[in-house]
């Protein structure tokens, strides 16, 4: 088996919420690869200090380093790690997980060029991505789509009424959780019996700015800060709508799960969300920041119980088709 380095933000142990290094780094182990993932550190500049170093440690141990790559600052992680591997020969695959990348392409071409022509291959998570990129004249990129251990996740009908939301995000601005508390307040002031769950550590002090927000408006909103994957998973049984209300997304894996729990999904049609969910066929989708748009998705939903429990089957058969079994075979034949 092949020695992989995986360079990305590894800080579900230090109070953030699991990604993707967490979990493929774990997938790829079971398989037989020996993996080192960097970093830990939770100062920024530490972080990449240490990523860089681990390069270094690595490169002539390892076949393969493996870049988170996102839109916002850790774009310029990827940037100086992939330029590092090129001097030091190593085969290095960005895994193209901002939902934004698109306009990084735009607006930072050469440096967009330096590490995605360069790179081994580009792995895309979503068909939204891997069309842009294409399009925008990257053809080294392959589609290999994020995955999850689809038995985890008991599939459950639920009735509707009372609305019982459940989001679940970092709080962060990009994924506006302040909209779902506003929804909140609206679904109350129609008349509805509704409450909501708001899962997820702190990001960038979006979470207090919800909690104050809450209390102004006067609603009852359930923080329960960041909780293990079991646990949120047990919590859902108790939830009947999942929302997501971000401004931009790719292929998030908190909505795999909620397809696959059974959960109906009403979110933004950002970026990727369109490829994952067809409108009113597995899921609802409405304009970013929309309130009325939201509003008027659960009342659809909670006036059409038979057609919600159609949506609901269909999408737990999409989603399995992300089943880990198969997924990982795609990381074999890429990495082999």
């Amino acid at each position: 088996m092949k020695n992989i380095l995986y360079i990305g933000n590894l800080l579900s142990q230090k109070g953030k919420t699991q990604t993707t290094i967490d979990t493929l780094s774990e997938n790829l182990r079971a398989e037989g690869f020996t993996v080192y993932a960097f970093s830990n550190k939770t100062n920024k500049l530490l972080r990449f200090v240490d990523m860089l170093f681990a390069v270094l440690k690595y490169a002539k141990k390892v076949d393969y380093v493996l870049i988170d790559t996102y839109s916002t600052q850790n774009f310029y992680y990827a940037f100086f790690i992939s330029q590092l591997c090129r001097f030091l020969k190593l085969k290095y695959i960005p895994i193209l997980h901002g939902g934004n990348l698109p306009n990084r392409l735009k607006s930072n071409p050469a440096l967009s060029a330096a590490i995605f022509s360069n790179a081994y291959k580009n792995v895309s998570p979503s068909l939204y991505i891997t069309s842009e990129f294409e399009t925008q004249g990257h053809s080294n990129i392959i589609y290999i789509p994020n995955a999850i251990a689809v038995k985890n996740y008991p599939f459950k009908q639920r009735p509707h009424e009372p609305v019982k939301l459940l989001w679940v995000r970092s709080f962060s601005k990009l994924y506006n959780p302040l909209l779902a508390v506003k929804l909140l307040k609206a679904l109350k002031d129609e008349g509805l019996q509704a409450s909501l769950c708001m899962v997820g550590p702190e990001g960038d002090g979006t979470l207090k700015e919800a909690q104050n927000l809450a209390k102004a408006l006067q609603v009852d909103v359930a923080f329960t800060g960041k909780l293990s994957k079991g646990a949120w998973i047990h919590l859902s049984e108790d939830y009947n709508i999942f929302i997501n209300t971000t401004n931009f997304d790719n292929m998030p894996v908190s909505v795999m799960e909620a397809m696959a729990l059974g959960l109906p999904i009403v979110s933004t049609n950002v970026g990727g969300m369109p490829f994952l969910i067809e409108h009113g066929h597995d899921g609802m989708l409405v304009n970013p920041n929309n309130l009325e748009e939201f509003v008027n998705a659960i009342l659809w939903i909670i006036t059409h119980p038979n057609d919600t429990k159609t949506m609901a089957l269909n999408a737990r058969k999409k989603v399995e088709q992300f089943d880990l079994e198969t997924v990982k075979r795609e990381w074999h034949s890429l990495l082999r």
